[in-house]
């Protein structure tokens, strides 16, 4: 069974619409979002994606629905791991919290075009030449290492890209405060960037190293460019309201890389093993499929996802609050720390050179 046409374009037209509605309500009305609105924001795009995954049950079948439910929990799992990069970059450039929506919205829209041409990419290549599911395999079981085992950790992520706040630095005036959310301002009659402009340089070269890691991903559950998109469009829909509802959590959550490792492992000897079923190397099996690999179905790769998120994130919690138990008590604020913190609403020059 395949999908309509009429419900793959219906459907890419209403969620663009969505993610425009979305983006004109941030533009009308930037504010710091309450806990109580991003948990129903969370709660209306995870519904929508489970509608979306009866639909596709209803008129593609199981098969279709499972493939989605994977890959849109699997890119899911690793947007949160975005979202702490995000939060080193929001505090690294001292960006205004009110401002903060306006640009997470503006690095999920870079990061939906750059997976976009990922996808028609990998699609392209996957069609012509099978053997790339090796390739993807060993650099899923490579990015799993790095993930568990990573040499420095994300900060270092973040420091990379000063590199390209030297070289913005360089060839642009870029105005030493930022003006609301704006990227132009004008300081003594002198049109300038304001700092707003590396805030995006530096989201769009995280989402660019993000999406190289989960379209392999995601390609390893299914092939149908249709789904691998979807996919990717929901899990990054309630990116930024998620970004606001887990707050500190995330420093909480200090096993998800763990967990988020196990799949993109999973998943790259999930590839090994397909690719040995479509195999056409004449130096492998003398270019004949090997049928004795195991096939690994489209509901064990699900039921692996859940169990590794859900392991991952209850031994962070678990953790956490034995920490929190054996701490003495917490030290009451200081006149600074308020200061700072109406520093930091207020919007103070950022830091943009990193050692």
């Amino acid at each position: 069974m395949e999908l309509p046409i009429w419900f793959e374009v219906g459907s890419l037209v209403a969620l663009v619409l969505i993610l425009v509605a979305d983006l004109l309500l941030i533009l009308k009305r930037p504010h710091i979002p309450s806990t109580r609105e991003s948990t129903m924001w969370v709660v209306f795009y995870v519904t929508l994606a489970l509608i979306f995954a009866g639909l596709l049950w209803l008129f593609a079948g199981g098969e279709f629905a499972g493939q989605f439910v994977a890959g849109w929990l699997t890119e899911y799992s690793l947007s949160i791991d975005n979202l702490f990069v995000f939060v080193l970059i929001m505090s690294q450039f001292s960006v205004p919290r009110r401002y903060q929506q306006e640009v997470l919205m503006v690095g999920i829209i870079i990061a939906l075009v750059l997976r976009g041409a990922f996808i028609l990419a990998g699609a392209a290549i996957i069609e012509q030449f099978s053997w790339v599911f090796y390739i993807f395999g060993a650099f899923l079981i490579w990015t799993a290492w790095r993930q568990a085992f990573p040499s420095g950790d994300h900060d270092d992520d973040v420091k990379q890209e000063n590199f390209v706040v030297r070289l913005l630095r360089r060839t642009i005036d870029i105005s030493d405060h930022y003006d609301g959310a704006k990227v132009r301002t004008v300081v003594n009659g002198k049109k300038m960037f304001t700092p707003m402009i590396i805030v995006f340089a530096a989201i769009g070269v995280t989402d660019l190293l993000f999406a190289i890691d989960s379209i392999p991903a995601i390609f390893g559950i299914t092939q149908s460019p249709f789904i691998v998109f979807t996919a990717n469009l929901f899990a990054l829909m309630g990116l930024r309201q998620l970004y606001f509802l887990l707050g500190d959590l995330l420093d909480r959550l200090r096993y998800l890389h763990y967990g988020i490792a196990f799949i993109l492992a999973f998943i790259g000897v999930k590839l090994f093993f397909h690719a040995m079923h479509v195999n056409e190397l004449p130096f492998i099996n003398g270019g004949e499929h090997i049928e004795w690999a195991p096939e690994i179905s489209t509901w064990m790769s699900l039921g692996v996802i859940v169990v590794s998120m859900i392991v991952a994130t209850v031994a962070s919690l678990v953790a956490s609050r034995r920490e929190r138990m054996a701490e003495p008590a917490a030290v009451p604020r200081t006149p600074v720390d308020a200061a700072e913190k109406v520093a930091d609403e207020k919007g103070t020059p950022p830091t943009v050179d990193g050692p």
